[in-house]
């Protein structure tokens, strides 16, 4: 920023705010004075009609006519001819009203509509003599009322509201332009002073950009003041002497700087497509460790698109493309935004990681929150599908957390910065069981034990998957439940007590009321059935409830 345009941000908002608080000053007072005028004046003609409407109905009381309709009826007459009097502008309007809102009598016309019948009514039940702004006949009107009690009339003078607050929106509108045109005088007076006051900087400035622009360093700046700013030039010259026998030098320097910048981003934009940014910088910041792992825990996910053999057999190879390149759009952009690393693709499948090269605080939860919304984000997906008249992804989610070997594995001509270790085969098993239990997403127990109480967690099973033979408790896991789902699950969770103490029928009655809750729950389902099984044939008496899986 120049500092011109700093002297101009500081000052002027002191002038605006100077401006605007005089401005205003005046608006509120003279406002204030107009409305508190108008609104006696409304005020005083309710109290002329008032007192009016008392004398005509005190000389029906005097002469015993009270009982008679048509003398009644003839002071209501008059009443309604005094209002006409002392109306002074065609948008004035005077009505009578009953207990149930009908007009009884009215100075222009007027229909009351449906909607505004309820704040009427409201009005005529408080008996209201304060001013009240109000809507009538789709009109906005101001107006002040009182309850006459021998008619049975709440009798309410009023003025549009356009009319009535017209002075003050004048008032407004001046006010705004005077404080308008004030700002403006003052941001050309500024501007000018400011010009004035940094022209010996733009002096200096302006012969360094020609000493820039050819190379001659002989120029000089011309010394106008014996102030700071003539200080600054005469020191701005003895530098420019100094420089003028040092600048091949500096030149050489200077482009082989710009060399070395323009190769390093050049072989950044190359691997940014391949390899995670924040590792890149790692990289150029300690070249030697290129080739050395470590051993860390990290969140594990795996996404695989299910009988994508079946959906890519429906598309054209450039539909299927463009389906596939949509998805991983999608898909990306979650884990990214997550601080997650997309390791590879595997075909339709992704793998990911959270925890490096970069470790953040909360991994762990966000390698969770990532699969939950990247499950949203399918089904955006798929909507989208539909409208193409494409066929829709379905897929599954496993995310373990472990320790696992990270860094760039291969060699010096081609290498991969990845993870490897059982960790990252029970992530891929994990994914392959979802289809099994009919979840969009399983955890391992492991991760579970970091979300705990922080994400709303399912127990499923305890399986020993393909290849291993000690069992893994395995959960499915939701942003947030409804009341239903969270009842079906905390029943669910004493099912699976009840299961794994081999107490089968009560198993099976937990199950049952849970499907009963969540028809076509799949989990529930398949523990019921498991439960029937095992009372037909009982577990041997070493069985620990594990579930060995034949495949994936």
């Amino acid at each position: 920023m120049r500092i011109r345009t700093k002297i101009i941000s500081i000052v002027l908002p002191l002038i605006i705010v100077t401006l605007t608080l005089a401005g205003f000053s005046a608006y509120f007072a003279s406002t204030s004075g107009i409305s508190e005028i108008a609104r006696n004046f409304l005020g005083f003609k309710a109290e002329e009609l008032e007192k009016y409407t008392d004398n005509q109905w005190k000389l029906l009381v005097d002469n015993n006519f009270t009982d008679r309709p048509d003398m009644v009826a003839a002071t209501k007459a008059g009443v309604e001819a005094f209002a006409y009097s002392i109306i002074r502008s065609d948008t004035e309007l005077i009505v009578a009203l009953n207990g149930d809102g009908e007009l009884q009598m009215k100075t222009g016309d007027l229909e009351i509509t449906p909607d505004e019948m309820g704040p009427v009514l409201q009005l005529i039940a408080d008996q209201s003599t304060d001013m009240k702004e109000i809507s009538l006949g789709n009109i906005g009107r101001v107006g002040k009322g009182f309850w006459f009690e021998p008619f049975q009339w709440y009798i309410f003078l009023t003025e549009e509201r356009e009319t009535f607050y017209s002075s003050v929106n004048r008032i407004t509108t001046q006010t705004i332009y005077i404080i308008a045109i004030g700002v403006i005088i003052a941001v050309i007076m500024l501007a000018w002073l400011a010009n004035y006051l940094t022209r010996p900087l733009n002096d200096v400035v302006r012969t360094m950009k020609e000493i820039i622009a050819d190379n001659d360093l002989s120029r000089r700046v011309k010394v106008e003041f014996n102030d700071e700013t003539g200080e600054l030039a005469h020191t701005f010259n003895i530098m420019s002497e100094e420089l003028e026998g040092a600048y091949s030098k500096i030149k050489e320097f200077a482009m082989d700087a710009v060399i070395a910048r323009k190769k390093e981003r050049k072989i950044r934009n190359m691997f940014e497509k391949y390899v995670p940014q924040d590792l890149i910088d790692s990289l150029f910041a300690n070249p030697e460790s290129m080739l050395v792992g470590n051993n860390r825990y990290l969140s594990i996910l795996f996404s695989d698109i299910r009988s994508f053999t079946t959906i890519s057999e429906r598309l054209a190879p450039d539909d299927l493309v463009n389906s596939l390149n949509r998805y991983f759009d999608i898909m990306v952009d979650i884990i990214m935004d997550k601080n997650g690393i997309v390791d590879k693709y595997i075909g339709d499948a992704i793998m990911a990681f959270f925890g490096a090269p970069v470790a953040y605080e909360n991994d762990t939860i966000n390698s969770v929150y990532a699969a939950l919304e990247m499950v949203d984000g399918i089904r955006s997906f798929n909507e989208q599908q539909i409208k193409l008249g494409k066929p829709e992804f379905k897929t599954g989610i496993g995310v373990n957390y472990g320790e696992v070997t990270v860094g760039n594995i291969g060699t010096e001509k081609k290498m991969d910065y990845t993870v490897i270790g059982d960790a990252v085969n029970l992530a891929s098993r994990l994914e392959g069981l979802t289809k099994e239990y009919g979840q969009d997403l399983i955890i391992s127990e492991t991760l579970f034990g970091e979300v705990e109480g922080k994400i709303p967690c399912r127990f499923l099973d305890t399986v020993a998957v393909k290849g291993k033979t000690k069992g893994v408790r395995i959960y499915s896991a939701k942003k947030s439940l409804n009341d239903k789902e969270k009842k079906a699950w905390e029943i669910h969770a004493t099912g699976m007590d009840f299961y794994l103490g081999r107490r089968f029928n009560e198993g099976i009655s937990c199950f049952q009321r849970v499907r009963e809750i969540l028809p076509g729950d799949k989990v529930s389902a398949m523990m019921e059935e498991r439960c029937s099984e095992y009372l037909r044939t009982p577990p041997p008496e070493e069985w620990d409830g594990v579930k060995v899986m034949k495949t994936k």
